[in-house]
């Protein structure tokens, strides 16, 4: 196995990229060379701030041959032009999530990259964190037995009042199963497996959202997706989920993911984040929920990155936040409000593999061969 630092390249200088440019700096396998974004000014800040050698045009990237990997950071609507663009380019693709907007344009992405033997996949690469792989360990221990029920839920008033950009929220590609749901759905299927069925039932609550961030205060937002959506998963497993998306709520005492075996009940921390809480609930424990320490595993955005990198380098070694994982993500998220406007469950067409568990005991900045 080569053990060169492989390329990367990011596309897409916004909100979210000084995570991405600061954990790819640590990777010992990545070469964080440049950064692109439709404003060159913008990608000549981020590269300056964080010592990235060179700030281009996406153009420029794209026909860079050292480049192998892309990290594609746009908003979503462009998830799909660029990364299509990217492989037809020659190279892998690390798509934000979610993978892209449309179902068939996630899938062509998924068939391109296999045709043209690159790699895609993508965000979120949180599941990698020591708090889901904590929980992992302990299903697959067989701590809770057999997983036979789930909730999830993610409750707020959207982002309009923090965010200083939010209207996309609330257009085609937004709504909060979009937007957050993928953290969930991701969670849940490296923890139980594929999703086999769904139903859900969807409502747009407020058809008219006010933004009270800066510097648009204000301003009036017309909503085009569902803002609140309840979904019911069927998993390959056996399990039976229910998950709750909103920017509907004000105030909501509900866990964020609980899974429920035949031999315990287990507490899941946010899935938004790489650690967290883990508590483990077993019948005649005296001490009722037990805080379960987390093992040593070490990630960040962008973990998935070095991951994709590592398997760029070692042939026939998967990657973790891959393409099927990505569109079974998408494909549920589809799925959920296809089946509230059809009246019907939805059998999924896509399906994946649960991501292998990661290695503990490495340091931050290194990954498994």
């Amino acid at each position: 196995m080569s053990t060169s630092k492989v390329k990367v390249g990011i596309i897409g200088c916004g909100n979210i990229s000084p995570v991405y440019f600061r954990t790819c700096k640590k990777y010992e396998n990545l070469d964080l060379c440049a950064c692109a974004d439709l404003a060159l000014d913008r990608a000549q800040a981020r590269a300056r701030e964080f010592e990235v050698a060179r700030a281009c045009s996406v153009d420029e990237m794209l026909a860079d041959k050292s480049i192998e990997i892309i990290i594609n950071l746009t908003v979503p609507s462009a998830h799909y032009s660029v990364a299509r663009a990217a492989l037809l380019a020659g190279k892998s693709v690390y798509n934000e999530k979610p993978l892209s907007i449309a179902r068939d344009e996630g899938r062509e992405l998924v068939d391109l990259a296999g045709d043209k033997a690159q790699l895609i996949g993508g965000a979120p690469d949180t599941f990698l964190g020591a708090g889901i792989q904590t929980c992992r360990k302990l299903i697959d221990d067989g701590a809770i037995g057999q997983p036979i029920g789930a909730t999830a839920f993610m409750m707020c008033h959207g982002p309009e009042s923090w965010h200083p950009d939010p209207e996309f929220y609330y257009k085609k590609g937004g709504g909060p199963m979009f937007d957050m749901g993928p953290y969930y759905l991701t969670a849940l299927v490296a923890l139980m497996g594929s999703v086999r069925r769904v139903t859900g039932s969807t409502r747009i609550s407020f058809p008219e959202r006010t933004i009270t961030s800066k510097p648009k205060n204000g301003t009036k937002i017309v909503v085009d997706v569902p803002t609140h959506v309840a979904g019911l998963l069927d998993f390959s497993c056996g399990a039976v989920a229910t998950i709750v998306t909103s920017f509907d709520v004000h105030a909501a005492r509900v866990p964020t993911i609980e899974i429920y075996g035949t031999e315990g009940s287990l507490s899941v921390p946010d899935p938004n984040g790489f650690g967290g809480t883990v508590s483990l609930f077993k019948p005649g424990d005296k001490d009722g929920w037990r805080e379960i320490p987390l093992i040593d595993v070490h990630a960040d955005r962008g973990t998935g990155v070095a991951d994709m990198a590592a398997s760029l380098r070692a042939k026939g070694r998967p990657h973790r936040a891959n393409g099927d994982l990505t569109m079974h993500v998408l494909d549920i998220m589809h799925a959920i409000h296809d089946a509230s406007n059809t009246g019907v469950h939805v059998v999924l067409k896509s399906t994946c593999e649960k991501p292998r568990a990661m290695v503990a005991g490495l340091l931050f900045g290194t990954i498994d061969a």
